[in-house]
C-alpha cells in the first residue's frame, strides 16, 4: 500500500484575512468553515470529520484546555454551536473560543492513478479573534510539488494532485472575495499563488529533506 511521508511543518499555507467577510463570532466562524470545507470536499481534499480547538483565558496568558468533537452534522448546524458552548471548561467560565481546526481525510493519487485516503491531507483552520475573522489552508505532504522529500522527481504524482489543490484555492478566493496571502515559508516549502514553490534543482533533483522529517 502506498504511504505518504508527512512533514512536521507546512509545505505551504494560504491565509485569508476575513475581517470584511464576516464578524468575529462563533456562528460566523462555523458558517465560514462550512462554506470553505464544502469547496475542499468538492475537490476530495478534506471531508470534515472533527473539530479541535483550545479554550483561551486571556488573563491567564494562554490556553486552559483542548477539546475535540466528532462531527455528525454540518459545521454550521445550530446543535454544533450549542455543543461547543456546552464544552466550555467548568473551572473557567470566562474561557473564550478563539478558533478551530477542521480535521478530516482527503483523497490523493499515486503515480499509477490509484486513489488513497489520508487523514489531514489538507488542514483548514478558522480563527475568530476580536480583531476579526481569518482562515488558512495548509498542506504537509510532498505530492503538491514536483519533487518528493528525498529530492527525486515525481511528475505523475505532481500532475495527479497539484491541479486539484490549485482549483480549490482559486474557488476559495472566489467564495471569500479576497486573494490568499502566502503563509510563512519553512524548510519544506512555501506557498506561491496556487501551489508550492518549485525548489532549485541540482542535476535534476530537488533538496533531500528526509533528515528534517
Amino acid at each position: 500500500m502506498s504511504m505518504l511521508m508527512r512533514a512536521p511543518r507546512e509545505c505551504a499555507c494560504w491565509y485569508w484575512d476575513l475581517e470584511d467577510y464576516a464578524p468575529p463570532a462563533l456562528q460566523s466562524a462555523l458558517t465560514t468553515a462550512a462554506r470553505m470545507s464544502a469547496v475542499l470536499e468538492k475537490h476530495d481534499l478534506l471531508k470534515p470529520g472533527a473539530l479541535e480547538w483550545h479554550w483561551i483565558v486571556p488573563d491567564l496568558g494562554g490556553a486552559v484546555g483542548k477539546t475535540r468533537v466528532q462531527l455528525t452534522r454540518s459545521l454550521d448546524d445550530e446543535q454544533v454551536i450549542r455543543r461547543i458552548e456546552a464544552l466550555r471548561p467548568v473551572g473557567f467560565p470566562e474561557a473564550e473560543f478563539s478558533g478551530f481546526l477542521v480535521a478530516g481525510s482527503g483523497m490523493w493519487f499515486d503515480e499509477h492513478g490509484s486513489q488513497h485516503l489520508e487523514y489531514r491531507l489538507v488542514e483548514l483552520t478558522v480563527s475568530s479573534e476580536p480583531s476579526g475573522l481569518s482562515a488558512d489552508v495548509s498542506v504537509f505532504h510532498d505530492i503538491w510539488g514536483p519533487f518528493d522529500f528525498r529530492g527525486a522527481p515525481h511528475p505523475e504524482m505532481y500532475r495527479q494532485n497539484a491541479p486539484r489543490l490549485a482549483a480549490a484555492l482559486i474557488e476559495l478566493e472566489e467564495l471569500l472575495g479576497v486573494a490568499a496571502e502566502p503563509g510563512e515559508s519553512t524548510c519544506f516549502g512555501r506557498a506561491v499563488r496556487y501551489g508550492v514553490m518549485e525548489p532549485e534543482a541540482v542535476d535534476g533533483r530537488g533538496p533531500d529533506l528526509t533528515d528534517q522529517l
